[in-house]
C-alpha cells in the first residue's frame, strides 16, 4: 500500500483535498447541531427534571443576567434609574431578545435589589438557548448595558451567552499549539519540508475528523466539547504519528536506501506501530461506554474518528507526499554530507547512546528516583474532589466572574446556584417550613403550581461548589422530604452536577479496570509477554495518579493559577477523569508501542535482553520525547481557549504526557526491563500457541531469505578481541537474516575464533555480544567462498542496526 501511494502520489494528494474540501463544504451548508445531553438516568435530579419538563413543556430560550451596582446612595436613585432604564428597553426592543425582567416592575421586581440597596440584578431572557443566540446579538447587549457605566455605578454582565462573546477567537489556541509544535519539529529535523510533513497530515486529519463530526451532529447527540476535545487530541497524535514514519523514512534515506524502499520500509515498520496505536487510542476512547454517560457518546465518536483520519493519513497522504519531496526530507546540510561522506554507519550515538547506557549500569538507582517523583507529584490526588466549574471560576478581570461575586455579595453566594425542590405530592407548606428551618438554607420561596407539580427555589448560604452546598442537597433528600411525607425531589444545575460527580465516581473503576483490561490484552498478543504488558498497566496508573496530583495542585488548590491567567481555583470537572483516563492511556499506549517494539524487534534477533532494551531505548527516546514536547505545546496552547473544562483538560494532558514519556518511557520502563531480564519476554508455551499472531514489525520477506539456487552452502570464520586486541572468550555470536530470522548461533571458543554456517550466498546481519563489552552488529555479504570476518568488541559501546 505505501509503494502504490508513493508512486501514485498525485491521486492520492486529490484524492485527500477532494475530501477535506468536499467535507468542508457539506458541513458549512448542513451547519451545527451540538447539544449537551447530560442525561442522569436513576438519579434524583433527572426525576426533578423530568416531572418540572412536564409541568412547563413551553421552556423559555437562554437567561442571563445585568448586575449593577452602585457606590454610593442606593440602586433605586433616580439619577440611577434615569440610566439603567433605557439600557433595558433598548435591550428588551432588540430581535431576538424574548423579554427583560426589570427591578424597577413594581412589587415582584423588589425582590432583585440586595437588602442595603446597593446591588441589583435585571434578567435577559434570549428566545434561543446561548449556542444559538448570535454573537452580534449578545455583543450588542453586553455594550448597551455597560454603556451605562461611570460615575460611581458598575455594570457587570453574567450568563452561558455572556460567556461566549468573552472567548478568545476561536481557533487561536489551535494556531498557536501548531506554530509551537513547529518551532519543535523544525529544530528536530533542521529541514522546512520535513517540519511542514506532520503539520500538514495532522491538518488532513483533524479537519477531516471535525467536518465528518459536524455532519453527525444533526443525526446523534454530539456535545459542543467534543469537537474542543477532537482537535486537542487529533492535532496531537496526527503530529506525532507523522513524525515517528518522517523520522524512520530520514533514518533510512542517511543509510543509503533509495526514497522510495526508505519511504516503503518506513511505513512497513514505524507504519505498523502507527496503526496499532492508532487502534489502541481508539478502543481507550471507546472505553468511556462502559460508563453509560451518554452525555460522553458524542465525545467518543468526535476523538475517535479523528484519531482514525489520522492515522489514515499518516499511512497514506504521507507516503505520497514523501514522494514528492524525495530526499528533500532531509536538510540541505544533511544531504551535502551524504553526497560527500556516503551513508551513514547504523549505529546510534550522542545523548541519547549515552542515557541508554546509565540506564543499563544503573537501572536500580534509576527506577527508585523515578518511583520517588512519580510518587511526590501523586500526593495531592488523596484530596481530589469531584464537581463542575461556573463563572465563579473565570478569570477576575471577565464580567461574568464580576457579575457571579456581585451576585454573591448582594444576594449571598448559594444565590449563583439555587435549587429546584420539585414536589408532585404532599403537603407543600409543610414542606416549605421544614426546607426553611434547614440549616444552610437562605431564601425559600414555593411557586404556583402547575399541572399538580409546585416548584421550591431553595437559595443555600454557601456556593455552588461547597461541600456544605453538598451535604445540604443530602440533607434535603434523606431528612427534609422525608419527614414532610411529600413526594418531592431536588434538581437544579447544582444538584445535577453533584449526582454527575457521584455517578462519574462510582463507575470509574469499571472504566479504569476496562481500558487497562484491553490495554493488557492488546499488548500481550503483540508482544507476546505477560510481564511487558502488565509493566505497561502499572506505569498507566502511576502516570494517571501523578498527572491528577498536577491536576489537584493547580486547579482545585490554586498554586500557580493566577501565572497561568485560569482564574480561580475550584473542584475538578466531574467528566474530566474519564475524557482524560481515556486520552492518557491512549498516549502513554502509543509511547510504550513505539519503544517496545523496537525492543522486541531487537529481541526477536538477538534473544539478549539488555541489548534489546538498550538499543529500543537508545533509538527511540529522543523521538519520542520530541514527539511528546510537540503533544505537551499543543495541549498547553488550551489554555488559551477561554474554556475552563478544556484549559483543565490541556494542563491535566500536558502534565501526563511530559510525565510519562521524559520519567516514565525514558527512565523507570527501561529500567525495570533491566532489572526483569529475560523475563520481560516470558508467555505460557500454552498460551503461547492459543493467542493470535498481530505483527507490530512486519513479516519475513521471501525475497529477503537465502536462494538455494545461489549457490551451496558456506561458512563466515574469524576471531572476536577487544579494543586492545585481547580475545574474547564466550561470545554469542547469531547468523540472522535481512528479515531477521535466526539462521545459526555460535560461542567464540578460548582464543577468541568462531564458525558459523551461512546456507547459501547472500546479505546477512552478523552481531556479537559479551558480557560488560558493547554489542556489535555488521551487514555482511557473503559469496561463494568462506568470508574471513573479525569483530572488535569496546566495553560499554551502544552498536544499534536497523
Amino acid at each position: 500500500m505505501a509503494r502504490w501511494c508513493y508512486r501514485h502520489r498525485l491521486v492520492v494528494l486529490l484524492l485527500w483535498v477532494g475530501t477535506l474540501l468536499g467535507l468542508g463544504a457539506a458541513a458549512s451548508t448542513a451547519g451545527t447541531d451540538y447539544a449537551n445531553v447530560f442525561s442522569l438516568p436513576n438519579t434524583d435530579s433527572k426525576r426533578a427534571y423530568d416531572q418540572m419538563e412536564k409541568a412547563f413543556p413551553e421552556r423559555a430560550g437562554d437567561t442571563d443576567t445585568v448586575v449593577w451596582k452602585v457606590d454610593t446612595g442606593t440602586v433605586r436613585d433616580q439619577s440611577v434609574q434615569s440610566r439603567i432604564q433605557p439600557a433595558l428597553e433598548k435591550i428588551g426592543k432588540m430581535a431576538g431578545v424574548g423579554g427583560v425582567t426589570s427591578p424597577y416592575a413594581g412589587d415582584r421586581g423588589a425582590a432583585q435589589i440586595s437588602a442595603n440597596g446597593k446591588i441589583a440584578y435585571a434578567q435577559i431572557t434570549f428566545a434561543e438557548q446561548a449556542n444559538a443566540v448570535p454573537k452580534e446579538l449578545v455583543q450588542d447587549v453586553v455594550d448597551t448595558a455597560q454603556g451605562a457605566r461611570g460615575g460611581g455605578l458598575h455594570v457587570e454582565l453574567g450568563g452561558q451567552a455572556i460567556q461566549r462573546v468573552q472567548e478568545p477567537p476561536t481557533g487561536l489556541a489551535e494556531m498557536i499549539g501548531i506554530l509551537a509544535a513547529a518551532v519543535v519539529l523544525f529544530l528536530a529535523f533542521g529541514s522546512l519540508f520535513a517540519m511542514l510533513l506532520p503539520i500538514g497530515i495532522a491538518i488532513f486529519g483533524v479537519g477531516t475528523g471535525l467536518f465528518s463530526t459536524q455532519l453527525l451532529s444533526h443525526v446523534t447527540s454530539v456535545p459542543d466539547l467534543a469537537p474542543l476535545l477532537a482537535t486537542l487530541i487529533g492535532l496531537g497524535v496526527g503530529i506525532d504519528y507523522a513524525l515517528f514514519i518522517v523520522t524512520r523514512h530520514r533514518r533510512g534515506i542517511l543509510r543509503g536506501m533509495d526514497p522510495e524502499d526508505s519511504a516503503v520500509t518506513a511505513l512497513n515498520t514505524s507504519g505498523r506501530a502507527v496503526l496499532f496505536a492508532g487502534g489502541t487510542v481508539c478502543i481507550a476512547l471507546a472505553g468511556m461506554l462502559v460508563t453509560n454517560l451518554r452525555f460522553l457518546d458524542g465525545v467518543v465518536i468526535g476523538t475517535s474518528l479523528t484519531v482514525v483520519f489520522s492515522v489514515l493519513a499518516a499511512v497514506t497522504l504521507l507516503p505520497a507526499l514523501l514522494g514528492f519531496l524525495g530526499s528533500r526530507v532531509l536538510s540541505r546540510r544533511q544531504r551535502r554530507k551524504l553526497a560527500a561522506e556516503g551513508p551513514e554507519p547504523e549505529r546510534a550515538s550522542g545523548f541519547a547512546a549515552r542515557w541508554s547506557a546509565s540506564v543499563q549500569k544503573r537501572p536500580r538507582s534509576i527506577a527508585v528516583m523515578a518511583v520517588v517523583v512519580m510518587a511526590i507529584l501523586a500526593i495531592p490526588v488523596l484530596s481530589l474532589r469531584l464537581g463542575a466549574t461556573d463563572q465563579g471560576n473565570d478569570d477576575a478581570s471577565t464580567t461574568t466572574r464580576q457579575a457571579y461575586d456581585l451576585l454573591a455579595e448582594g444576594f449571598g453566594p448559594g444565590f449563583n446556584g439555587p435549587l429546584q425542590v420539585v414536589s408532585t405530592s404532599g403537603d407543600t407548606n409543610k414542606l416549605v417550613q421544614g426546607i426553611r428551618a434547614t440549616d444552610g438554607v437562605a431564601q425559600v420561596a414555593a411557586l404556583p403550581p402547575a399541572q399538580g407539580v409546585t416548584v421550591i427555589q431553595v437559595v443555600p448560604t454557601t456556593s455552588p461548589q461547597s461541600e456544605k452546598t453538598d451535604q445540604l442537597i443530602d440533607t434535603l433528600r434523606d431528612k427534609v422530604i422525608p419527614d414532610a411525607g411529600a413526594q418531592a425531589h431536588v434538581g437544579g444545575v447544582t444538584a445535577i452536577s453533584k449526582d454527575f460527580s457521584t455517578v462519574t465516581g462510582d463507575r470509574l473503576p469499571l472504566f479504569i479496570a476496562t481500558i487497562i483490561g484491553l490495554g493488557f490484552l492488546l499488548l500481550m498478543v503483540a508482544f507476546r509477554s505477560l510481564v511487558v504488558p502488565l509493566t505497561a498497566a502499572l506505569m498507566n496508573l502511576i502516570a494517571a495518579a501523578a498527572s491528577f496530583g498536577v491536576l489537584v495542585a493547580i486547579f482545585q488548590w490554586g498554586w500557580g493559577l493566577s501565572l497561568l491567567g485560569l482564574g480561580k481555583e475550584g473542584p475538578i470537572n466531574a467528566f474530566l477523569p474519564v475524557i482524560m483516563l481515556s486520552l492518557l492511556f491512549g498516549l502513554s499506549m502509543d509511547y510504550q508501542v513505539f519503544l517496545v517494539s523496537r525492543m522486541h524487534e531487537e529481541w526477536v534477533h538477538t534473544k539478549d535482553n539488555a541489548r534489546a532494551v538498550r538499543v529500543g531505548l537508545a533509538e527511540t527516546s529522543r523521538v519520542i520525547n520530541s514527539a511528546a514536547l510537540i503533544m505537551v505545546c499543543v495541549f498547553l496552547a488550551f489554555v488559551l481557549s477561554g474554556d475552563s473544562g478544556a484549559a483543565m483538560a490541556g494542563v491535566g494532558l500536558a502534565a501526563a504526557v511530559a510525565l510519562d514519556a521524559f520519567i516514565l518511557r525514558t527512565a523507570l520502563v527501561p529500567a525495570a526491563m533491566h532489572l526483569l531480564g529475560k523475563s520481560n519476554w516470558w508467555l505460557p508455551a500454552g498460551l503461547e500457541k492459543r493467542l493470535p499472531h498481530l505483527a507490530v514489525e512486519p513479516a519475513e520477506e521471501p525475497e529477503s531469505l537465502p536462494r538455494a539456487s545461489a549457490g551451496g552452502p558456506t561458512v563466515v570464520h574469524g576471531f572476536v578481541r577487544d579494543a586492545e586486541g585481547a580475545p574474547v572468550d564466550g561470545a554469542v555470536l547469531t547468523l540472522l537474516s535481512k528479515g531477521g530470522r535466526q539462521l545459526d548461533r555460535v560461542t567464540s571458543l578460548a582464543d577468541g575464533s568462531y564458525i558459523v554456517s551461512v546456507p547459501a550466498p547472500g546479505t546477512y546481519l552478523l552481531s556479537a555480544t559479551a558480557s560488560s563489552y558493547g554489542a556489535r552488529a555488521r551487514h555482511i555479504v557473503v559469496t561463494d567462498e568462506p568470508l574471513v570476518h573479525d569483530l572488535e568488541l569496546t566495553e560499554g559501546e551502544v552498536d544499534a542496526v536497523n
